[in-house]
């Protein structure tokens, strides 16, 4: 099991910004959460951007117990100019 942090919109999707999550490798987790917190969740995952212990990662790493992964969706905004 590894813990699932889940930022901005898909915290929003999720309900949630923190769970444990089943899985041996990161698509294993991400399916399950996706299963878990259904077909709005899914579609914000589509676009984010997933790392493990603050790494970019691939959908086939193994993780493990006291694993993290991060779930970042894009960010936009405005910019403050300098005068």
């Amino acid at each position: 099991m590894a813990t699932l942090r889940l930022f901005a919109s898909a915290r929003e999707a999720a309900g949630t910004a923190r769970d444990t999550v089943p899985g041996a490798t990161v698509g294993e987790v991400l399916d399950a959460a996706e299963a878990r917190y259904g077909r709005v969740f899914a579609e914000v995952l589509a676009g984010c951007r997933v790392w493990c212990n603050g790494e970019p990662i691939t959908r086939d790493a193994a993780v493990g117990e006291g694993d993290e992964i991060a779930v970042l969706p894009p960010v936009s905004g405005g910019a403050v100019g300098v005068r």
